[in-house]
Formats: structure tokens, sequence, C-alpha cells
């Protein structure tokens, strides 16, 4: 049959979330579960192309809804207003990140004793922030993330492994920004890696960035670069 997916209601409290499971049914057995978190706009196509990438790999992945089911925004304006009240309750955030990582564990294509997070732009601090709480998933990876701590998880060990891929020239996550990730992770006793790339400014994997006053400009050799760096610290995770 091939590339299978289905849309995944979840809920956290009143809110109706609906994520999207794509996997290949080719593979009988349970595999590793890689959850996609959405940039600012919400769960969109972009997303859904990363988890589709991730299911022809063989793993089995959720593209989460941090908004509400069909929830979207279509402007910087509208998307940064879906993102603020997240940004400004750090632990909100991370409640219902912790609950999308239910849900996939919960399918019953996933190996829930095998799970990762990826995340692009706002889903990168978002994959950052399940680490800083210490949950226990294999590892972590942050696609031009933002990086600011949440201040809510000091004191925290970080049992995930941490990979962020990052656009130097990114003027959302600045050079002090980035060697304050770095003690912050230290601190917490993660094992990290960071991947910087030269003359590569923010929202580098997606092709529809094109925004130099804004900073968000795609990068086709960051992309390849990036995707590939996630591959093999994926197979370092699972031995795939």
């Amino acid at each position: 049959m091939g590339i299978q997916n289905r849309l995944v209601e979840y809920t956290d409290g009143d809110v109706v979330l609906e994520g999207m499971l794509v996997w290949d049914d080719s593979l009988r057995d349970p595999r590793p579960g890689v959850l996609v978190s959405h940039a600012w706009s919400g769960r969109s196509d972009y997303e859904g192309s990363k988890a589709n990438r991730l299911a022809e790999s063989g793993y089995v992945a959720f593209a989460l809804d941090l908004y509400g089911k069909g929830v979207r925004g279509s402007t910087p304006e509208e998307n940064s207003a879906l993102m603020q009240p997240f940004l400004d309750d750090r632990a909100m955030l991370q409640q219902r990140l912790l609950l999308s990582l239910a849900t996939l564990r919960d399918q019953a294509e996933v190996d829930e004793t095998k799970i990762a997070a990826i995340g692009f732009c706002f889903g990168g601090l978002c994959v950052l922030d399940i680490a800083r709480t210490g949950e226990d998933v294999a590892g972590v990876v942050s696609f031009h993330g933002l990086f600011g701590a949440p201040g809510n998880t000091e004191g925290n060990i970080i049992n995930a492994k941490v990979l962020a891929l990052h656009g130097w020239d990114d003027p959302m996550a600045m050079p002090d920004s980035v060697l304050a990730l770095s003690k912050e992770l230290t601190a917490m006793g993660a094992d990290w890696q960071l991947h910087a790339y030269g003359n590569t400014m923010h929202a580098f994997t997606n092709p529809a960035a094109n925004d130099k006053d804004m900073g968000t400009v795609y990068d086709v050799t960051a992309d390849k670069r990036s995707w590939i760096a996630m591959q093999n610290f994926l197979e370092e995770l699972f031995d795939t």
C-alpha cells in the first residue's frame, strides 16, 4: 500500500486539537515515532510534507496541533497572535506539547519506547521545551528554532539528546542567544549538538520564505544539509 495518513483528534481541556499521523503500512511492526511541531502559522502542508518524508524513511510521524482544530494563521499578524500566548505561558505550551507526545505514543503503529521530536521555527522552540521538561524521549531536533529559555525548567535534567540546526545570520536567534542555549543545555546535563550554517537566515528549510527584511529566507543547501543531519541523528537514536 505505501504511505498512509489519518487525522487524529485529541483534547486539552475544552480545546479540540487535530494532528495528522503518517506512516508506511508496508512496515508491519511498530516503528519509532517522530513528533513534528509546527511553525507559527499552525499545522500546515509544510509540516505535512516533513511528516511524509519521515514516513518514507520508516518512521511514524505525527504532525501535532497546538492551536486547535482548523485554527490557522494566514498573515504575520495572525500568526503572531496565535503564537504569543504560548510564548507568554510556557507551562501551558509544555502541557500541550506533552499531551501531543502522549497522543503519538498511543497510536498502534508506534513503538512507544522509541520517540523523538522535530520542529521548525516556533516548533524548534517547542521541541527544545520538550527536552527542558525532562521528558523521556530519545532526542529532539530544532530547525531554525527560537532559543529563549522558558523560565520554569531551571534545575531539570535533560534526558533527550538535542540537535539544534541553526542559520548563523538568523535575526531571531542571534549569537548571544546561541551561547546562552549552550550554557543552559550544558548546565542541564544534555548531550547536545549545534550545527550552524553560515550566510543563512531564519526559516531556511521553507521554500516559501523570501523576506530578507524580516530575515526569513529559504536556503537550498542548508535545507539539504540539515535534513541529512537530522536523518543521521535519528539513525543514531534508534539504531536504524
